[in-house]
Order: structure tokens, then sequence, then C-alpha cells
């Protein structure tokens, strides 16, 4: 599969490395000499210097044979313009990154469509989307939601405090919640596991589980997990992502928002409605806690720093703050996001990610997620033949070790936690968790 990336900055490097493990053929194409270059040397890429608008260097990436391209510089017109003309020359499927919000309305996607862009995405949209589930999900770290949430997978650190700790897994077996319940994945030492039976739960291992909307609270309720009620949030920073962020909680939280530059800052007031901007230096503790920081049950750090974020919301954990989330653009962090003593994790490129790769899935894929500081995605294949998944219980179709499928919608309000008696039927929407592994191998079973 032959694709070409406009923009070598962050969020096209890290969709070239993404795709170049997956064997995809990948042509980054940029202005950045020097970025091209850092990305020769460290992937498996080709890269064509120039201006994604121009059509000399389109036909030079080999666009017209490609079967997507991706416009994903930090300019939206470029991007746009960039994505018109590859579709113009050939190109299968293009996609471009914008930043403007009246963009993604979804009435106005037919005027993309007819200007020949299959999809548009927003990072900062799709990352304040994750927050605003993490504070709606506060008990946990990772929250992903299915079919609008008909299967929600959630992920918490365990303490030697926890009922699970030392049991195998067929030892949770016994227990009615576990009907609705399923633990799909264990991160232990950066290595993640994919459960069976004898697999023995540790204590300060990150699970992973899967449930029906209802059962959520079951799980917190087995782990006996502290539950605060938010009403609180202080977010620091104020690019588009904090800005989207406020406007998306406004409305169901009181938010005060704190950001250093005091032009951004009346920007910022005129256009969110109930938030409280502050003008101030949010890396000054005592300011924030001036500010209400020791009062508020959440602390969202959104800033251009992965080190501040980090350590800004340490500090509001050690001032009580019940759920913290971080946004973190180095690669380091997010590999080791379960231990870093903050709540929960975002990055924009992994969101974006996500987003992107599962229009390049074979089978009819429906939503991919990726998992921070796990080598695992959760893939939503539909069934949509009747081959040998649909005439076998799951433990006779020779899944792969390195899969599950974890959960299964089928029809408007039937959702089933399967076992290895369950059979999938024609349109059934089966949430499967894999390993890189496993990739050509669920490929060929859900083709």
């Amino acid at each position: 599969m032959n694709i070409v990336i406009a923009g070598a900055g962050d969020m096209g490097y890290h969709l070239a490395e993404r795709l170049s493990f997956e064997n995809k053929d990948i042509t980054l194409i940029d202005l950045d000499k020097d970025a091209l270059d850092y990305a020769s040397a460290h992937l498996d890429v080709l890269t064509v210097w120039g201006d994604a608008t121009s059509l000399e260097i389109l036909k030079n990436a080999n666009v017209s044979n490609s079967s997507m391209f991706m416009a994903v510089t930090t300019s939206e017109k470029t991007n746009i313009l960039a994505a018109v003309l590859a579709k113009q020359l050939g190109a299968k499927r293009v996609i471009a990154r914008v930043r403007n919000h009246d963009y993604l309305e979804p009435e106005h996607d037919k005027y993309f469509k007819n200007i020949g862009i299959d999809n548009i995405i927003s990072p900062t949209m799709l990352c304040s989307g994750e927050i605003s589930r993490m504070i709606k999900n506060s008990v946990f770290s990772d929250v992903f939601e299915f079919e609008g949430g008909k299967l929600n997978v959630v992920g918490i650190t365990l303490d030697q405090y926890s009922s699970l700790v030392n049991k195998k897994i067929s030892d949770t077996r016994n227990n009615p919640i576990f009907e609705d319940v399923k633990i799909i994945a264990i991160v232990r030492d950066q290595i993640t596991i994919i459960p069976r039976g004898n697999t023995v739960i540790r204590n300060n291992d990150h699970v992973f589980f899967i449930s029906n909307k209802k059962a959520v609270t079951s799980i917190v309720d087995l782990l006996e997990q502290k539950r605060v009620a938010i009403k609180n949030v202080m977010i620091i920073g104020g690019d588009d992502m904090a800005y989207t962020t406020a406007l998306t909680l406004e409305h169901d939280y009181r938010v005060t928002l704190v950001h250093k530059d005091k032009e951004r800052c009346k920007w910022l007031s005129e256009r969110l409605n109930k938030t409280l901007v502050i003008n101030g230096d949010y890396k000054n503790i005592e300011l924030l806690i001036e500010e209400g920081l020791e009062e508020m049950e959440a602390f969202i750090s959104l800033t251009e720093s992965s080190e501040t974020n980090i350590i800004t919301s340490l500090s509001a954990k050690n001032h009580g703050v019940y759920k913290t989330i971080a946004h973190v653009d180095t690669r380091e962090y997010i590999h080791i996001s379960h231990s870093i003593g903050v709540d929960s994790l975002i990055n924009k490129k992994l969101v974006a990610a996500n987003q992107i790769t599962r229009f390049l899935r074979k089978g009819k894929v429906e939503a991919v997620s990726g998992i921070y500081g796990v080598d695992a995605e959760i893939i939503q294949y539909v069934v949509n033949k009747n081959n040998r998944v649909t005439k076998n219980p799951l433990k006779n179709l020779h899944f792969p070790d390195t899969a599950i499928v974890a959960g299964v919608i089928r029809g408007e309000d039937q959702v089933f936690i399967p076992d290895g008696e369950f059979t999938l039927q024609m349109d059934d929407k089966a949430i499967v968790l894999a390993l890189p592994t496993a990739k050509a191998a669920l490929e060929k079973l859900f083709h």
C-alpha cells in the first residue's frame, strides 16, 4: 500500500513511524529539509523536499498511485489545497487536518466531499472529546467508548489493597460481576499481557477491563476505588486545545483557565461563556493556590511543554486534586505513562493517528484506539461476510494468542462479553484488542 503524507512535523512523523512498522510504503513531503533528513535517517520512508501544494512536487511523490494521501502540516490552508490537488491527481483517499471548528459540523461534511476531500480531522477536537470522557469517568486513567458507550474499555492501576491482586483470572469467574465485565489486557513493567485463565494479577498492574454501560460502576465497586464527584476544573495553557477543552467542559463544570499571555487571555475571555480566565504564570504554584487549586477536583495541563504539564500535574496531586490529566508529546513519557504519577496522559499525535489509521485496516473497521504506554490497539470490526467467523465458536477460529475478542455489539441493543463458546453473526460489531503481531491474522479473519 502506497501512502503519501504531507508534513514531516510531529504528527506526520508519528504517522509515518506507525505505518512503516506495518510494512506500508510511505512517502513524506515537507519544505523543512532537516525534518526530512531526520525522518529518512530513523524511518524506512521516501522523502520529497518541496511544497505540498505544488503539482510538480505531488507528481514527484507519486500521488497518482497512492492509496491514501494525508495532509497534516500545521497550515490548514495548505492541507485543504494539497488534499484537493492530490484527489485530482488520482489519490484514492485523501484526508486533511484542520483547525476551524466550523468545518467539523456534520452538515458541512458535504462541502468537503464535493471538492474531493474524503475526511477531515482536528486533533484538538479529538483530544478535547477524550479529555471530557476522562473527566466523566474520573476513577479510570484510560476510557474508550464504543457505539456511544454501549461497550466501554477502561484502565486502572491496582494497588496492594485491591481484591483482585494475587488472584488468577480463572478465580474471578465465580464473581457475578464478571458476567458483564472482562479483563482484556494487563501492563506490567511496560510489557503488555493478553491474560489467560492462569494469569496471576499482581500489585501495581495496570489492568484494562471491558464492560457494558451499566457494569462500569460495578468495576469501581469491585476495586473499592475512591470516587469523587467532579465539579471544579482548572486548565493551564491557552492554545487551541486548551480553548477547545474549556469550551467542551464549561457547560457541565465550573472551569478556571490560567494562561501567561495577556492578549491571548483577552481573546479567550471573549469567546468562552462561563470559564473564568486568569492571566498569570501557571508555573507559579502559589498563584494557582490563590486561584483555587486546592478546591479543584480536576486539573488539566495543556501547555506547550510536556515537562511543565507533568510537573504541574504532580504538584496539583500533592495539593489534593483528585484527577490530573497532562498532555505530553514526548514518546518516552507515553511509554512510562502508567507509572509516572499523573492520573491520565493524553497525546495529540496518538489520538489523531488512531482516527486516521482506521481507514487503512482491511475488513470493515469502524474504530481504532491506540492505548497510551501499551503496544496494542482496540479495533472495532464489522462482520460483513458469512465465512468461518460466523460458522464456528471463537475457540475454534485459531485466533492469534496476541489478540482477544473483548466484546460484541449486535443490532441496536444487544451487548455481549463473549467467551470461547460464543459465535459471531453477520453485522456483529466485534471489539478486538490486538498486539501488532496479530494484525495480519485478524485482517484475514475479518476481510
